[in-house]
């Protein structure tokens, strides 16, 4: 999980080195390189027949997963372009305290207290960062709610997945659903709805391969890692080291790219480290004792 947060991270950095392509435009083509990278790797995992045979009996839990990932693709880089950056980060830091109400809810999990003080110190952490650059730079509200849906369909997205999983578990008789696909699904709904608002085209070549690379390296290959693994990491810990994303998105951007981080930075990400150290410590250490 913490190799899938660098992957994603790499966002920032990577889009400080285009020429001419800009927001819907790269959202596009990265959900279109990321479509076809999704569409080589389950051609070559599933085969052609079996891809297709997932896809049509993936039913409604597939199609939803897909509407989720499509929201998530689609959502952040909208929501850019009606508020500031700052804003959108600090709406998403929500994301750890949203999937746990969901499990809490829809999976009826007993989350242990040392879950939800991660999730305070780390939203807490977040929004230091970013949350008076938030409030001086001003923004919309609009742009809040439509990022908004990004931690709404991430949270939506691991309780569906975990609960599929769990469902299998408690019966063997219960098939559990191939859900790998709806990445792909998500890709191609995120292209198709960004296109007409991406026109008319003006990616250089040089956009194109730093787009490639973040279609395929960026959300692809780490898209695909999560979804294995939240049959093995409760869908709230999935969130939480999701924050991640934050931490490495600021060093990388400020090593590549030369934006150097304010002092706030700094704190907020101490915070953030603090509580993803302290919560996995804590685990390993619960889950030591009981097999000691």
């Amino acid at each position: 999980m913490v190799v899938c947060t660098l992957l994603w991270s790499i966002a920032g950095v990577v889009t400080r080195q285009l020429d001419a392509a800009r927001s819907f435009e790269v959202t596009f083509w990265r959900s279109l390189f990321n479509a076809g990278a999704l569409c080589v790797a389950l051609l070559a995992m599933r085969g052609p027949a079996a891809l297709w045979r997932d896809i049509r009996g993936g039913g409604v839990a597939l199609w939803f997963s897909a509407l989720c990932w499509a929201v998530m693709y689609t959502n952040f880089m909208v929501a850019l372009t009606l508020t500031t950056v700052a804003t959108v980060l600090v709406t998403m830091a929500i994301a750890p305290l949203v999937t746990a109400l969901f499990s809490r809810v829809f999976l009826h999990h007993r989350l242990p207290a040392r879950t939800w003080g991660a999730i305070g110190l780390a939203g807490a952490g977040i929004a230091w960062m970013f949350g008076r650059q938030a409030l001086d730079s001003g923004g919309s509200m609009t742009g809040a709610l439509v990022a908004l849906g990004v931690p709404m369909a991430a949270a939506a997205n691991w309780t569906l997945l975990q609960h599929l999983h769990q469902r299998h578990a408690a019966d063997d008789r219960v098939a559990e659903p191939q859900m790998l696909p709806a990445v792909l699904l998500g890709a191609v709904m995120s292209a198709a709805v960004a296109l007409p608002l991406a026109l008319p085209l003006s990616a250089t070549s040089h956009d194109l391969s730093w787009l490639a690379l973040l279609g395929v390296v960026q959300l692809a290959i780490p898209c695909l890692i999560v979804v294995r693994l939240s049959s093995v990491l409760p869908a709230p810990e999935i969130s939480l080291l999701g924050l991640l994303e934050v931490i490495f998105g600021v060093l990388l951007a400020w090593v590549g790219a030369g934006e150097t981080p304010a002092a706030a930075a700094f704190t907020g990400g101490a915070l953030v480290l603090v509580a993803l150290v302290g919560n996995e410590w804590w685990a390993l250490r619960t889950r030591s004792q009981a097999l000691g």
